[in-house]
């Protein structure tokens, strides 16, 4: 077998998901995409950037995502909850968002029932890790066209929030919330990430 100079074979490419296009997808992708969440913090960010996205495509939300953690006060649930009339019609004006107002005044009313969900459960971490059982699912797809949009579990999750108050959070977004906070492992076999994440 042919080798380079220094006498070790030549690496094979990286094989990785095949929705990854751009450098900013291909960092997210690798380093916390499916990655499990156990940080109150970065749930509510997840949650809050998952429900920008309904309609658009999440690498226009990465490109986005750090206006967003200076708009929403990095977000702090505790802060972005006291968030007034006034200041959510200057962040309609800010263009690093998305400028729906729909989507701005959600997130500040999310923030208020997210606080209320870890006053009753102790964190948010608690109540969204309980639709799992607590633990990872560690899904084997071949192909992205395998992958769903929503599972009963993603079903269960987006009714409850409803009830509770949030807004912007269909099945599908909460599948692809579930995704990127790791309750979910949808990485497909033949991509690295899948095997790292099953340890």
């Amino acid at each position: 077998m042919m080798t380079g100079r220094t006498g070790r074979k030549p690496q094979a490419p990286v094989q990785r998901c095949s929705w990854p296009a751009s450098e900013l997808d291909i960092a997210y992708h690798d380093l916390e995409w499916g990655v499990p969440v156990h940080d109150d913090r970065v749930l509510f960010e997840f949650l809050t950037l998952e429900g920008a996205q309904a309609g658009l495509g999440w690498s226009t939300i990465l490109k986005k995502r750090e206006h967003y953690r200076r708009a929403f006060a990095a977000f702090d649930p505790v802060r972005v909850a006291r968030f007034s009339d006034a200041r959510i019609e200057r962040l309609l004006g800010n263009a690093g968002l998305v400028r729906n107002r729909l989507k701005i005044g959600s997130t500040v009313s999310n923030a208020r029932a997210f606080l209320a969900v870890e006053d009753e459960f102790g964190s948010f971490d608690r109540y969204m890790w309980r639709f799992v059982d607590g633990r990872p699912k560690q899904n084997r797809w071949r192909s992205l066209a395998e992958v769903p949009a929503s599972t009963p579990d993603s079903d269960a999750l987006s009714r409850d929030l409803k009830r509770r108050g949030f807004r912007f959070v269909g099945s599908t977004i909460c599948y692809a919330f579930m995704q990127a906070v790791g309750m979910v492992n949808d990485h497909v076999v033949t991509c690295f990430r899948h095997r790292e994440l099953t340890r």
